[in-house]
């Protein structure tokens, strides 16, 4: 049995077509990234595996149950951490803990073994108020409260946005213990260093997937030439970049610029033309793809 099943799933709002026939399998004890940008219909497929709105078109199942006709028993044994701190704010780390434990009808005893070695981190805090605490930790609380009930499949919806660099690290650990302990995981992220770390990744723009396969499989995928552009004048450059003959597609990736060239593309002589033009201390050198460019790639051929 798969984890999650969705087949030509589809949703509107109003004249937006949020989500256009996605269809994706999760495995059971696999951790699954969900990667695109804001508007790409990620949250909206969230809300639907986790029976918080119903689809348009297309059926899907998690866990083996139908999230229409069995929304009740999937909501048992799911756990959700929506994208924005949902947790109650003026009650303290361990009455929000006791309180979903509850709604679950289940005791935080139950489950500590669970989530001892998140809920440690945050139990020197346990009596200050949830909105009073830092990113990481309310992060860590968020996940405790969504394990309290010990689900076994967990949706994670941009856990780490706006968390510092260390919390991230240390939160995407916690995600691996758990794969460990067989929880299977749908988790959606704007950071390409942790798609990295998924089982396997779909890249999704516009509400349609335009891609499903390992890190390493969605890599093999970029085919075309690509350079990393550098100079004094930047911004010039990639006007003139996106305006030269033999690059595709041109765009801003760190402390250079990303060229996506056809087949015959000649770097020499056009730092040549730039030169000609007053540009200085140009440099074109060519470049490993990340996913980042695959997925660029994958929006300019759509």
């Amino acid at each position: 049995m798969k984890a999650i099943e969705a087949d030509n799933l589809s949703k509107r709002y109003a004249k937006t077509e949020a989500l256009c026939g996605v269809s994706f399998e999760v495995e059971e004890g696999e951790l699954f990234g969900l990667i695109g940008p804001d508007g790409a219909g990620k949250t909206t497929l969230f809300r639907l595996l986790t029976t918080l709105i119903v689809p348009d078109g297309g059926t899907a199942s998690v866990g083996g149950l139908d999230i229409v006709r069995d929304y009740r028993r999937i909501r048992e044994l799911v756990g959700y951490m929506p994208g924005r701190f949902s947790l109650y704010p003026d009650l303290s780390v361990e009455e929000n803990l006791a309180f979903f434990a509850a709604l679950f009808g289940v005791r935080i005893a139950d489950n500590y073994e669970l989530i001892a070695p998140i809920y440690r981190q945050i139990e020197p805090f346990r009596r200050r108020r949830a909105g009073k605490l830092s990113g990481g930790m309310k992060q860590k609380l968020a996940l405790c409260c969504a394990l309290v009930h010990r689900p076994s499949i967990l949706f994670l919806d941009e856990p780490t946005t706006g968390v510092d660099a260390v919390s991230r690290s240390e939160f995407w650990d916690m995600l691996f213990e758990l794969k460990a302990r067989g929880i299977s995981m749908l988790v959606s992220t704007p950071y390409m260093d942790e798609a990295r770390r998924c089982d396997r990744i779909a890249l999704i723009d516009r509400g349609s997937l335009l891609g499903i396969d390992t890190p390493g499989g969605i890599l093999h995928r970029f085919r075309e030439p690509l350079y990393a552009l550098s100079g004094d004048d930047m911004y010039g450059l990639l006007i003139e970049a996106r305006r030269a003959s033999g690059i595709r597609k041109c765009y801003p990736f760190g402390a250079a610029h990303h060229l996506i060239a056809t087949s015959d593309f000649d770097p020499t002589a056009f730092v040549r033309e730039l030169a000609a033009r007053g540009f200085q201390k140009v440099e074109i050198v060519p470049t490993e793809p990340g996913i980042e460019d695959v997925f660029i790639q994958l929006m300019h051929h759509e």
